[in-house]
């Protein structure tokens, strides 16, 4: 048994759950925007966290995705498409769970982008798990 593997298969179901969440509710006129970015931004992260446990990279308790992926880089691992993109995420991960958006702020994302963000990353991890990518 591979616990190593094992471990990056939990985090990668946990954020097809995730995902699922975003997926239907990105098709709601009425869903909140913070709601579809924080699982957005879990999915990604776990994603994130799936390919660096299964690689046996120690990473931080964190939401910042930013650092997440200099881990990979550093770890000389392959990054995902997205992960230039990945900023845009990091303030749903604790900021706006608890704060409101000022006005003068840009609007949220689109739940469409949310939606193309996380399938890319999913893949992204799936395929690095399936080749042992370490």
């Amino acid at each position: 048994m591979n616990s190593q593997l094992d471990h990056a298969n939990s985090l990668l179901a946990k954020a097809r759950d995730d995902f699922f969440v975003v997926h239907r509710l990105a098709k709601e006129a009425d869903a909140p925007g913070w709601v579809l970015g924080f699982h957005a931004e879990q999915a990604v992260e776990k994603s994130l966290k799936a390919v660096l446990s299964n690689a046996n990279v120690a990473y931080p308790r964190t939401h910042n995705l930013v650092m997440l992926v200099e881990l990979l880089r550093q770890a000389n691992l392959p990054l995902p498409s997205a992960s230039k993109d990945f900023a845009q995420l990091v303030p749903y991960g604790v900021v706006l769970r608890y704060e409101e958006i000022p006005d003068d702020e840009p609007p949220l994302c689109d739940p469409s982008w949310f939606v193309d963000v996380i399938e890319q990353t999913l893949l992204w991890a799936e395929v690095c798990l399936a080749k042992g990518v370490v």
